[in-house]
């Protein structure tokens, strides 16, 4: 302990001389504009492309967010309305390097943005949270207020989008508020479900029908007040409230084999899970002198969860009960996360360093198969880090080290690892629309919460699915060669891949003894790995937005090997399509893809099928919108176990509800000057709700 004290005292002090301003100054926005006269929409870098916008994209716009998404590898998904990648991950929003929701995008108008940064290398305060950044450069704040509200609803389900949103900002003080909602409520799931396997010499077989109604609300309110000086500090402090509710009701039958002996089952499901999870963010960041900039970030939330599942099944010619599941499950769970990170510009580079502590501490209640049980389990994660950015040339480069600690205490076991995270990021500008990056980084990887579960909950007659608290933490360390083109026509990325994975987390069927069946638990496998190209892109025909076309190609292969040394191996071609048109004040949109298998512990499962066409048409503030989701389909999902399981199962879901799904969407925004938005350089949440 005494060596990471000593560690953080060192780091500090090296920060104190070492971290940047990025203050969205006049000359910068100065220097940006000559950019856009001069006709440059992209430019690359090693880390990140730098997007700037013509005058015909800026008058097209609605708000920031119709200028992002026209990004190469950012899409509109229709179905939850916001912005996704094309190469899938965790993508995070930024505005002026605070994190943003999508609401706030659309309170950008777009004659205030500057330039978009697009990481697909996230730098080392955010590579631990996102896959992919995007943050929004905007010009400097001025008095005015904005505020906006849409709704987006099916005719013949329950499918709720909504949300509003104001801003008013006066001289150094901006106060902004934010509600949203999400509702489904699908009446009409159907579930096939087999299992299939041997115990105790006898041969089993479950074939499994079930009709679910289900549906979830989702609720958020935010309220924010910053208080910011230019060039000298701001002060942030944020409220989050967040409301979730779920629920499942199910019923059907089964037919169960035991050898020859046929049986007929009834069986039903129901549960339900909710919390209220208010979360306070503090943020603090000051100028130290013209090349020195300190930020702290301190973000806490508390609050309970309440999972209940009732499952029962039963012979219908006896009524004798096959198994009743009755779980109960009360989660006291808070976390707190603190950073402090510091960045200094020389004249030929950037150090940036930081430290990051997060801890989450959950006491559960628990009623299920094995009892009743009281027990608290804690998630501590540790982060110092460190890295030079600098240019030689054509040649760019970003190297940086980190520590990192993760403890995990559960109800059976302590886990206690530190980890050393090395990064490289090499760049070669071949010329001005062309280069060739190399990056290689190793960091851990923890178990989250439901794989440390206790918890154990009926699945099938003889079938059970639990947790391991004796998982290890995972180490991952990724490759990539990564070529990229654009022109006026073509926006092109290739990335040859390679993943290896040690002490991978693997979900697999094994015997359980204390129950007499099989359970379906975790094992940190020997490794997997993971290797391939992945093309991403976009290619306009005409040169404008008149016709887009966004690609995702990646065919790959996957191996795991497991803790007995079983090799399992799957190829697949990963894809996503989208087509794209824009002509005055109209747009079309439509995107599909052809679902495929990839390894999901012991199973192959397939993402989720895509056929959305959707149409808008503007009208001086407001938007209208309509559009059929899953053209012709359900929403289709299928999951198959692997050979070498144990038990063969196999299960496919259909929600009915979604086929062909007509949407209409109303939105109106409204703005009058520019809101004040901050330069934040920390961005950070506590744990996601434990529910498992």
């Amino acid at each position: 302990m005494k060596r990471v004290i000593c560690s953080i005292v060192v780091l500090c002090s090296i920060s104190i001389f070492s971290q940047e301003i990025k203050s969205d100054s006049i000359k910068e926005t100065k220097e940006i504009q000559e950019v856009i006269l001069k006709s440059q929409r992209k430019k690359q870098y090693s880390d990140k492309a730098v997007y700037t916008f013509d005058k015909e994209a800026l008058e097209k716009a609605r708000y920031a967010k119709d200028l992002i998404k026209t990004l190469p590898e950012l899409q509109l998904d229709p179905i939850s309305n916001t912005l996704k990648s094309t190469k899938g991950g965790t993508t995070l929003f930024l505005i002026n390097g605070i994190e943003a929701s999508d609401m706030q995008i659309r309170s950008v108008q777009p004659s205030e943005v500057v330039k978009v940064e697009y990481y697909d290398i996230p730098p080392a305060r955010w590579a631990t949270r996102a896959d992919q950044v995007v943050n929004l450069i905007t010009r400097n704040p001025e008095t005015g207020y904005v505020f906006g509200a849409d709704t987006t609803t099916a005719f013949n389900t329950g499918f709720v989008n909504g949300s509003a949103y104001g801003n008013y900002t006066k001289g150094k003080n901006d106060f902004g508020l934010e509600y949203s909602i999400n509702l489904r409520n699908y009446n009409n799931r159907t579930v096939k479900s087999i299992y299939d396997y041997n115990l105790n010499d006898f041969h089993y077989r479950s074939e499994e029908g079930k009709r679910d109604h289900f549906g979830y609300t989702y609720q958020n309110v935010v309220l924010r007040y910053t208080l910011s000086v230019p060039e000298k500090y701001v002060f942030q402090t944020k409220v989050n409230l967040d409301f979730f509710t779920s629920f499942i009701k199910g019923k059907g039958q089964s037919i169960f084999y035991k050898d020859d002996i046929t049986e007929q089952h009834g069986m039903f499901k129901n549960g339900n899970s909710s919390y209220k999870k208010p979360t306070l963010d503090l943020y603090f960041s000051k100028n130290i002198g013209k090349k020195d900039e300190l930020s702290i970030n301190l973000v806490g939330s508390s609050f309970t969860t309440n999972n209940s599942e009732l499952a029962k099944e039963w012979d219908l010619s006896s009524g004798n009960s096959v198994y009743d599941n009755d779980m109960n499950l009360k989660a006291k769970q808070s976390g707190i996360v603190g950073e402090i990170a510091h960045v200094h510009t020389f004249e030929k580079g950037k150090l940036s360093s930081g430290y990051r502590i997060s801890n989450t501490s959950i006491s559960n209640e628990l009623q299920n198969l094995e009892g009743f049980s009281e027990y608290r389990v804690n998630y501590l994660e540790q982060y110092l880090y460190t890295e030079y950015s600098g240019k030689i040339n054509k040649f760019s480069y970003r190297l940086g080290a980190g520590l990192t600690n993760i403890h995990n205490k559960s109800a059976e076991n302590v886990d206690d690892e530190w980890t050393i995270t090395p990064k490289i990021i090499l760049s070669y500008s071949i010329n001005n629309n062309q280069s060739l990056r190399f990056t290689s980084s190793y960091k851990p990887q923890s178990p989250g919460s439901s794989a440390l579960s206790s918890n154990v909950v009926q699945m099938a007659p003889n079938i059970v699915q639990r947790g391991n608290p004796f998982l290890k933490t995972a180490q991952r360390w990724g490759n990539n060669l990564i070529y990229s083109y654009n022109n006026k026509y073509f926006d092109f990325n290739a990335n040859l891949f390679y993943w290896y994975n040690n002490r991978a987390i693997n979900q697999y069927y094994v015997l359980d003894e204390a129950l007499g069946g099989y359970a379906l638990t975790y094992e940190n496998a020997k490794n997997s790995q993971q290797y391939g190209v992945q093309l991403t892109g976009s290619y306009k025909p005409f040169g404008n937005s008149l016709l887009v076309i966004k690609t995702q190609i990646s065919p790959a292969s996957e191996t795991i090997k497991t803790s007995d040394g079983k090799l399992i191996k799957n190829n697949y071609i990963g894809n996503n399509f989208t087509l794209s048109s824009e002509y005055k004040s109209f747009s079309i949109q439509y995107e599909f893809n052809i679902p495929v298998y990839n390894l999901n512990g012991a199973f192959l499962s397939t993402n989720e099928n895509a056929s959305h066409l959707f149409a808008s048409y503007k009208l001086k503030e407001w938007t209208f919108t309509t559009g059929m989701y899953w053209l012709g389909m359900p929403s289709d999902y299928k999951t198959k176990s692997l050979p070498e399981s144990v038990v063969n199962y196999s299960r496919h879901n259909q929600i009915w509800n979604n086929k062909s799904m007509l949407i209409l969407g109303l939105s109106y925004d409204f703005s009058k000057g520019k809101k004040n938005q901050i330069d934040k350089k920390l961005n950070n949440s506590t744990a996601p709700a434990a529910t498992f």
